[in-house]
């Protein structure tokens, strides 16, 4: 194989591989075009002759005793006198190598190996792009629609490959047409023998989260940072938020200037509404403001395991829809951001109506943004 550096060169800077790896899967395709081409059982070794530019292939006999069996098996083994035929230092055990001549293998052969290295410069392609995108995993990523099928399965291109977001990963009431350029997370990257799927999604709170630190600098800065989310997709979100700079606001600066901030947000969730509030690591206190807009009296917290975490909140009659929400939602978001089950319950008219401190603590989109018209 005359001039193979110059070849193994040329694929090396079309598809963009290390040389050195390309060399290697040579020597490999080349092995087992020759094991094709004569014996699977032939024990071979390739090296490259840096020098001519040339791939030499070398087939190794195992040295036997004269009256051994195995030396019928001439692709394998060699008598020890016809071993010391050749060099007379050869012992048992030790091996014969030499130089075997690939030229003569013929067409079936050729054809055999060109396949062979079409397919393993294509899995090192392949494996090159997915370390590339497992490395933005939980990332947001940007394509174009190529497709929605039946199923409503909607495939986005991106660059190289195509990715899919599949019904339950898309927003309620959304959908897409083909032409549409679409933001996704990266959520799961997959590589088998069928190539590489790619899960994208549109649901997750990581979406949520990625989306607000690409609109406000102070997140992307490090100056605030998203402590938890919760999501229902589509309808409502919650975020907790601090700040590690005592001179940032966390919730104004998640919100911006009337709003502008969460809104381009959450224009494209598809118009959901996000409550932004301040997270405290006293879990009584953060469950109070969690439940915003309700004002809550007290919490106490139940003993239990950390599968088990409950909550009994108290609260005037007033506030008990409030802390609910329509059809559940403020509920279910504020167990889903703390991570405690929450019982509610009224309190009675004689008890003092000391509202925890929630209410300076906690906003809504349209609560901020009324702030700044």
């Amino acid at each position: 194989m005359e001039k193979i550096l110059d070849i193994i060169d040329s694929i090396a800077y079309e598809k963009s591989l290390n040389p050195d790896i390309i060399k290697t899967e040579v020597k490999e395709a080349l092995i087992a075009t020759v094991k094709f081409s004569i014996s699977d059982e032939i024990e071979l070794s390739a090296e490259i002759d840096e020098e001519h530019k040339k791939l030499v292939v070398y087939q190794k006999l195992l040295i036997v005793p004269d009256k051994d069996e195995r030396i019928e098996n001439k692709d394998c083994f060699i008598s020890l006198s016809d071993a010391k035929a050749i060099d007379n230092s050869f012992s048992i055990d030790s091996y014969v190598e030499y130089e075997l001549d690939i030229e003569n293998l013929g067409r079936t052969a050729a054809n055999f190996l060109h396949k062979e290295i079409e397919n393993r410069v294509q899995r090192l392609i392949e494996q090159q792009l997915f370390d590339k995108l497992k490395a933005k995993e939980g990332k947001i990523i940007t394509g174009s629609v190529v497709r929605v099928d039946d199923r409503e399965n909607t495939y986005v291109e991106l660059n190289e490959v195509r990715g899919v977001i599949s019904q339950k990963n898309r927003i309620k009431g959304e959908s897409f047409k083909v032409g549409d350029v679409v933001k996704s997370i990266l959520k799961y990257v997959h590589i088998n023998s069928y190539g590489i799927n790619i899960e994208l999604s549109r649901t997750t709170p990581k979406f949520l989260e990625e989306l607000l630190t690409l609109e406000v600098p102070e997140v992307k800065d490090g100056a605030i940072e998203i402590v938890k989310s919760a999501r229902i997709p589509g309808i409502r979100a919650k975020i907790a938020v601090m700040s590690h700079e005592s001179r940032v606001d966390a919730i104004g600066s998640i919100v911006g200037v009337k709003g502008i901030r969460i809104n381009a947000v959450s224009k494209e969730l598809n118009g959901e509404s996000i409550d932004a509030i301040e997270y405290t690591d006293r879990t009584e206190l953060f469950i109070a403001r969690a439940l915003s807009p309700a004002i809550v009296r007290s919490v106490v917290i139940k003993d239990g395991s950390d599968d088990n975490k409950e909550a009994i909140v108290t609260l005037a009659e007033d506030q008990k829809s409030k802390a609910i929400g329509k059809a559940g939602i403020n509920i279910r978001l504020a167990i889903m951001l703390t991570g405690h089950q929450i019982q509610i319950q009224e309190g009675t008219s004689s008890e003092p109506t000391t509202p925890m401190e929630q209410d300076i603590k906690t906003a809504s989109v349209d609560d901020l943004a009324s702030l700044f018209k």
